[in-house]
C-alpha cells in the first residue's frame, strides 16, 4: 500500500536525491509559504487546513511499496532509497491557526527544516492548504450575504474526489456554513450532517401526499419536505400544507419544519409558497432552497425579496468554481551556511514575484477602542512594535502615503504560532466550534468594505523598516552580479 509521502511532484525527489549526493541536503534551512493575490477577487483569505497538514506531517514515512515504486521509475539509486526508508520529518513548522483572516504576501507558514525534508513538504503542503483555504474563502463570501439564515454544504457529489469532498465540507464549516450532507466529513469532524430527501423519493410512491405521509412515520422530526417534483405551488405546496395541518391536529408538529425548493423561478416560487404557508398559519415554516446556488444569486434571490431562509450550496462552493485555484506558494528564504543563517531572496521580472526574505513573523495591528484591524505589518523575526508609543504606517506600493497610530490607542497579536518543534507536534488543534467561533471573530473584526463581495478595500499590509532594508540590500547585491 502506498503511503503519503507519494503525493508529491517528481521534481521534489529528484532535487532530494541529488542534494543527497552533493552532501546539501541536511543543510538547514528556512521556506515560506504565502500567496500573492486573493481568490475571487476578494479582500481577504480565511485560512484553512493546518488539521490536514498536522496529521499529513505526522504520518510522512516511506514504506516498502513505496520505495519499490521508486527503484521501478528509474530514477532512484539503492543508497539514497536506503535514506528514505529511515525518512521523517525532525524540523520545526509556525503557521496562523486556522480560521485566520490573511492577505497577500504574508507568511502564512514558516518551515525550519534540513533542506530535504522541506522540499518534500511543499507540494502536498501546498495542496492542502491552498484547496482548503479556497473553499472557506469562498463559504465565507456565502455567508456574507446569508445573514443568519442556514447555510448547508451540497457539494459532494460534484467534488473532484473524495479528499476534496470531506476536507471542503469542513473548510466551509469554518468559512461559516451550519452542516452538510457529508456523512464522512461529520463523522470525521463532528460536524452536524443536514439533508432529507430527493425527487427519487417522491416518485417511489402512488402520489406526493403518500410519499410525504411516509416520510413523517419514518422521520417525524426532520420534516423538511422537497415540493418541486411534479407542480410546486399547485401540488406541492397544499400537500406539504396537508401534512403540517395533520401533524398539527395531532399535536406532533415538529419545531423545526418546512420545504425545499430545487427548481423553477426561485425568487417567484417561494414568496408564493410563503403566501400559502401563512395563510394556512405555518408563517414560520422554513423555506429552503438549492440549485446551483452561490454568493451571487444568493444575493440576487435577496434582493428580489425571496422568502428562502434556508441554501443548500452544492457545486459552486465545493470546486470553488468562479476561482478554481488558490495560488499559494512555498518559497526557500534563507540557509545557513558555515553556522550562520544567510537570508535569500528570489528576483523576478514581475516585481509582485520578488520574494520576501529571512525569518519573518506577522504582527496585526488592532484599534483598542473599535476591535477592528487596522494594518498588518510583515517583519522580521524578534521585531515587536511598542503598543505605547507612536507608529508610522507607511506603504509600501505608495511610499508618500502614511498613517501615523498614536501611542495607546491600538494593540498588536502576534500572528504565527509554533506547531512542530525538533519534529514533533506541539500544536493541539481547538474543537472544529472553537477555530468556527475564532473565525467569525477574524471576520468581525474587520471593517465593512473589506468584505463586501464586489471592489472590496485593500487592507493595509507593509514590510517593517529592517526588513525592507534587507529586501533592498539584497536586491541589490543580486542585481550587481549582472555587470
Amino acid at each position: 500500500m502506498y503511503t503519503k509521502a507519494l503525493v508529491t511532484d517528481l521534481y521534489q525527489l529528484t532535487m532530494m536525491q541529488g542534494l543527497f549526493f552533493e552532501g546539501k541536503h541536511e543543510q538547514r534551512c528556512v521556506f515560506d509559504r504565502f500567496y500573492r493575490k486573493n481568490p475571487f477577487q476578494n479582500g481577504y483569505t480565511v485560512i484553512a487546513g493546518l488539521n490536514h497538514v498536522i496529521d499529513y506531517v505526522k504520518r510522512l514515512r516511506f514504506g516498502a511499496d513505496d520505495l519499490q515504486y521508486l527503484r521501478h521509475t528509474g530514477f532512484f539509486k539503492e543508497e539514497f532509497l536506503r535514506y528514505l526508508q529511515g525518512f521523517s520529518f525532525t524540523g520545526d513548522i509556525y503557521a496562523m491557526p486556522e480560521g485566520t483572516v490573511a492577505f497577500p504576501q504574508e507568511v502564512l507558514l514558516r518551515v525550519h527544516a534540513k533542506k530535504s525534508e522541506a522540499i518534500l513538504l511543499e507540494t502536498c503542503l501546498s495542496m492542502i492548504l491552498n484547496h482548503e483555504s479556497l473553499i472557506a474563502t469562498k463559504a465565507r463570501r456565502i455567508r456574507t450575504v446569508a445573514g443568519n439564515d442556514t447555510l448547508m454544504e451540497f457539494g459532494l457529489r460534484r467534488a473532484q474526489g473524495k479528499s476534496a469532498g470531506v476536507h471542503g465540507a469542513r473548510a466551509a464549516m469554518i468559512g461559516g456554513f451550519n452542516g452538510t450532507s457529508n456523512v464522512l466529513a461529520g463523522a470525521m469532524f463532528h460536524m452536524p450532517v443536514l439533508g432529507t430527501m430527493a425527487h427519487s423519493w417522491i416518485m417511489s410512491f402512488a402520489s406526493e401526499l403518500e410519499a410525504f405521509r411516509a416520510y413523517v412515520r419514518q422521520y417525524p422530526n426532520n420534516l423538511i419536505l422537497l415540493v418541486d417534483t411534479y407542480n410546486t405551488l399547485k401540488q406541492g405546496v397544499p400537500n406539504a400544507i396537508k401534512i403540517f395541518t395533520e401533524l398539527r391536529q395531532k399535536n406532533c408538529l415538529p419545531a423545526v419544519y418546512g420545504i425545499r425548493l430545487d427548481s423553477g423561478d426561485l425568487a417567484y416560487l417561494s414568496k408564493e409558497a410563503r403566501k400559502q404557508l401563512q395563510a394556512a398559519g405555518f408563517s414560520d415554516a422554513i423555506i429552503a432552497a438549492s440549485n446551483d446556488l452561490d454568493e451571487n444569486l444568493i444575493a440576487e434571490l435577496k434582493a428580489q425579496g425571496s422568502e428562502i431562509n434556508s441554501w443548500g450550496v452544492g457545486t459552486h462552493l465545493i470546486t470553488a468554481k468562479d476561482s478554481p485555484s488558490l495560488g499559494g506558494v512555498f518559497k526557500l528564504v534563507g540557509q545557513y551556511e558555515d553556522g550562520q543563517f544567510v537570508p535569500k531572496i528570489k528576483m523576478s521580472d514581475n516585481v509582485e514575484k520578488i520574494s520576501n526574505p529571512g525569518i519573518k513573523n506577522v504582527l496585526r495591528i488592532y484599534d483598542k477602542e473599535t476591535g477592528k484591524m487596522k494594518a498588518d505589518v510583515i517583519t522580521l523575526a524578534g521585531e515587536e512594535i511598542d503598543s505605547t508609543k507612536d507608529y508610522e504606517l507607511t506603504s509600501d506600493k505608495a511610499p508618500w502615503r502614511f498613517r501615523l497610530l498614536k501611542g495607546g490607542t491600538y494593540h498588536v497579536k502576534s500572528l504565527l504560532q509554533p506547531i512542530f518543534k525538533e519534529g514533533r507536534a506541539v500544536y493541539t488543534t481547538p474543537p472544529l466550534q472553537d477555530i468556527i467561533s475564532y473565525a467569525e471573530e477574524q471576520i468581525q473584526s474587520l471593517w465593512p468594505e473589506y468584505r463586501r463581495l464586489v471592489n472590496p478595500e485593500e487592507m493595509w499590509v507593509q514590510r517593517s523598516k529592517k526588513l525592507s532594508a534587507l529586501r533592498e540590500e539584497l536586491l541589490e547585491k543580486e542585481s550587481m552580479k549582472f555587470f
